[in-house]
């Protein structure tokens, strides 16, 4: 059998031009290739029918195709590299050579690293890294993807564009992750009512109107921030939703302050707005303020002490 399998490894060799050993390389790569490949398919299909929940399988998938990844690596090189004195004195070369000609490989490399040990973010998080803000929705060894949101269209919502960036850019730009430690965002909205508004009426409707919207309205979220304040030393005086106020030169402005959901941004304050306008209009008393020209008499407008001119005045006789 054995004087059979080396003829035909000898006539196949020199129908081909290669040397006998190179040719016995060739078949062993082939087949590890095979043999990595099926064992995908089966821990694939195992995944499937295991994992219901796609961020699961996603993970268990990715996982699979790394250990793969390095063990096809390793087969290979032990194949055409022969025994591990020669593996070992080969991969000091090669690492030496790669690292001057891949340096923006490499780094990315060391930037997946980086995301995998420290973990500034992780798939389905809202992140911001430099200029660019969207869903993390896949990570690689070289790059990861974002569902980017912001840039023309407004308050966070998403654009539709995948943004593929580099690993490396970890080390490069500030990185901001809108829900890690607990998923919710301050945001404010300010409202300005006229300075002949009632505005500690309007205080109270703004007031009533935040703790509606605002995200900590259960215990359980209420927890989950403090756990969070607890473990990353945030410190905030209120929690709940508030209502600053402060003058602006066309009126009073009452700024609504609360914590939501930053995938819910914009829609929580389109219904915040709706119950603004529905309250402001059924107050007699309260007007919304926006820039203006006219005529102030502070004699017949003003405040009752001044509806009489002073002393001495000509126009008082």
């Amino acid at each position: 059998m054995e004087g059979w399998i080396l003829t035909l490894q000898e006539s196949v060799s020199g129908y081909l031009g290669m040397p006998p050993e190179t040719l016995h390389k060739v078949v062993l790569t082939v087949a590890a290739a095979i043999a990595l490949w099926a064992a995908r398919r089966v821990l694939f299909l195992l995944f499937n029918r295991r994992f219901q929940d796609p961020e699961s399988r996603y993970i268990a998938v990715k996982t699979v195709n790394y250990l793969l990844g390095f063990a096809a690596a390793l087969v290979v090189l032990r194949i055409w590299l022969g025994g591990i004195s020669g593996l070992a004195a080969s991969i000091g070369i090669i690492s030496a050579g790669l690292a001057i000609a891949l340096h923006a490989p490499l780094t990315n490399l060391a930037g997946w690293i980086f995301l995998t040990v420290r973990r500034p973010f992780t798939v389905g998080d809202r992140i911001q890294i430099g200029e660019h803000a969207g869903d993390v929705i896949d990570l690689r060894l070289f790059a990861f993807s974002l569902v980017e949101i912001g840039n023309w269209v407004d308050a966070d919502q998403s654009t539709g564009r995948i943004l593929h960036i580099p690993n490396g850019k970890v080390f490069q730009e500030m990185v901001a992750n809108y829900t890690q430690g607990f998923n919710f965002i301050w945001d404010e909205i300010p409202v300005t009512v006229t300075f002949e508004s009632d505005w500690r009426r309007a205080k109270e409707v703004l007031s009533e109107i935040a703790e509606r919207h605002t995200a900590i309205q259960s215990d359980e979220a209420k927890r989950q921030v403090q756990r969070a304040a607890s473990k990353y030393l945030i410190r905030y005086e209120h929690l709940t939703s508030i209502v600053w106020t402060s003058v602006a030169d066309i009126g009073v402005t009452l700024t609504i302050r609360y914590l939501i959901d930053p995938r819910r941004r914009r829609s929580a304050a389109n219904l915040i707005w709706e119950d603004i306008l529905d309250a402001f209009w059924q107050a007699d008393d309260i007007d919304l303020a926006y820039p203006t020209v006219r005529y102030y008499d502070n004699r017949l407008e003003g405040k009752p002490g001044r509806a009489k001119p002073p002393t001495g005045d000509p126009q008082a006789t």
